[in-house]
């Protein structure tokens, strides 16, 4: 019998370089299936990120490219890619599909068990954080608010507050931005931090965490760990 396979759908372009590496020692025995939203588009056409971005004052969501770039995209545009992407995973064989994405989207069609990354996430981190006050690190400074209002529902007893800190820039400067924002959440009062991208990894927890010296909960290792158990289960 073949091991059990878990879809990894990112809502940019697969192979996720960046993800591997984190999400391999999580997955248990788990066999990895990835596929993107984006891995039909060319984005050396300006009319390509047109497509796909944001309507005016939607909240931006952001991914990562095969290139190393990254890109802001919008919801509508993302879920017919999504739903085509999900289906290539289950035609590889996933028994379970992951949405390798923090952000909130409408039901996508699938055939197998679909995880949605944030309701993941949030459940976690509510049930680990208690009434503590918790400090968000998101990608973008047009998310915050966003961010802020979406937790603030999952978390109701506790202060919750965003910064923002880019994952897809060059590592250095991505390390950095990290810091900064888990320091300033830190100083107004935050006692928990969440990296709330799946872009963010288990280097910049680690950055957050000894700069502001606060426990720090990784979005991509809570998704993954809790996926890839549905995956086994299947």
């Amino acid at each position: 019998m073949s091991s059990p396979a878990l879809g990894l759908v990112t809502i940019g372009q697969a192979p996720r370089a960046d993800l591997r590496p984190d999400a391999e020692p999580l997955l248990g025995g788990v066999r990895m299936v990835e596929h993107g939203a984006l891995d039909d588009d060319r984005f050396d056409d300006p009319e390509t990120r047109r497509l796909v971005a944001p309507a005016p004052g939607e909240p931006p969501l952001i991914s990562r490219l095969r290139d190393g770039g990254s890109v802001l995209l919008g919801h509508d545009a993302l879920v017919p890619r999504l739903e085509r992407a999900v289906a290539r995973a289950e035609r590889d064989g996933a028994t379970a599909t992951l949405l390798l994405c923090t952000g909130h989207f409408p039901a996508v069609r699938s055939n197998r068990p679909l995880l949605y990354a944030e309701p993941l996430v949030q459940r976690a981190v509510a049930a680990i954080v208690g009434t503590d006050p918790v400090g968000l690190v998101c990608p973008h400074p047009d998310q915050a608010a966003d961010v802020t209002a979406r937790w603030s529902e999952a978390l109701p007893g506790s202060p919750v507050r965003a910064a923002a800190a880019n994952p897809y820039a060059p590592e250095d400067r991505a390390l950095a931005e990290v810091a900064a924002a888990a320091e300033t959440l830190a100083a107004a009062g935050s006692r928990w931090l969440v990296l709330d991208c799946i872009g963010y990894t288990e280097r910049m927890r680690t950055a957050a965490a000894e700069a502001a010296g606060r426990p720090t909960l990784l979005a991509r290792a809570i998704a993954v760990r809790l996926a890839a158990e549905v995956a086994a289960a299947g």
